[in-house]
């Protein structure tokens, strides 16, 4: 058939490519793609991964693998990683209420844990209205210690993220807070007295970056983008403050326990917790 098209191939090398074995190239993609399929199936969560942060899991699941193979068969498979899109702003300055001073002025750096925290809150349309979710992080190990969910974006939503903080930390073992920055932006809620005077109770120092500046709370800004990208838009439509709820339990225990954050040299946020207490003799690998 291929002679009647002018197409000049010897016998021999027909059969040769019909007889032969697939390469041993061919036979390791297809066992690193059936193992990152297999990995996307045990958790959606790692389907947001690009082909950089599937290395790094496959790597830390002790998987000899090349960056450039894991690429390379993203190319081929078509799959790519969360993309993040513009923020929407919603916290909204109250200019007549007194404010903390900005002890942080943009430099999110933490040479130990419960050093600074920075926090904010986002929304998610659903089918019965908005949900609003709050969360609070530890810059020094970027590990979520206080989050909640609300239909209102209130005071109590903000007061009840700090609780559940508190009462992370007092988990672990840490009971006093005192020289603990919390650093937000100039959202109403969170210079609100009630919530102030919580953090003074604990003898954590309010910190509330200054109205106007973009990089207010920059770091929590792109915490919580990622908490967009890999959960509410590719896992939406959601119908309700409990479905949020349910998946930002899961997505919040996949963030501090599976994934690696490139400002941790690549590691997720328990090692440098462990390490940090480690060296001082404190084994609090929870705190």
């Amino acid at each position: 058939m291929l002679s009647k098209h002018g197409i000049k191939i010897a016998p021999s090398t027909y059969y040769e490519n019909v007889a032969r074995q697939p390469s041993k190239r061919a036979l390791r993609d297809a066992e690193i793609v059936e193992l990152i399929v297999a990995e996307r199936a045990r958790q959606k969560l790692l389907a947001r991964f690009g082909a950089r942060k599937m290395w790094l899991h496959l790597r830390s699941k002790g998987h000899d693998v090349a960056r450039c193979t894991i690429e390379r068969l993203y190319t081929e498979q078509g799959w790519v990683g969360a993309l993040r899109l513009k923020k929407v702003r919603t916290t909204i300055p109250d200019e007549s209420a007194d404010r903390p001073a900005d002890l942080v002025d943009r430099q999110f750096f933490a040479t130990r844990p419960n050093q600074l925290w920075v926090a904010d809150f986002t929304y998610v349309a659903t089918w019965s209205g908005t949900v609003y979710v709050a969360f609070i992080f530890d810059v020094f190990s970027r590990r979520i210690v206080g989050w909640r969910a609300a239909t209102r974006m209130t005071t109590d939503l903000v007061l009840d993220t700090l609780e559940h903080a508190i009462w992370t930390r007092r988990q672990g073992g840490v009971d006093d807070l005192t020289g603990l920055i919390h650093h937000t932006d100039a959202g109403s809620q969170y210079v609100s007295f009630a919530f102030t005077q919580r953090l003074i109770d604990e003898g954590v120092d309010p910190s509330v970056g200054p109205v106007g500046d973009a990089y207010d709370s920059a770091l929590a800004e792109s915490q919580i983008g990622l908490y967009k990208a890999e959960l509410i838009r590719p896992e939406g439509p959601w119908r309700g403050v409990e479905h949020v709820e349910l998946e930002t339990l899961n997505w919040v225990d996949f963030f501090n326990t599976e994934r690696p954050h490139e400002a941790l040299a690549d590691l997720t946020p328990w090692p440098p917790r462990y390490f940090h207490y480690a060296a001082r003799n404190e084994l609090r690998p929870t705190g």
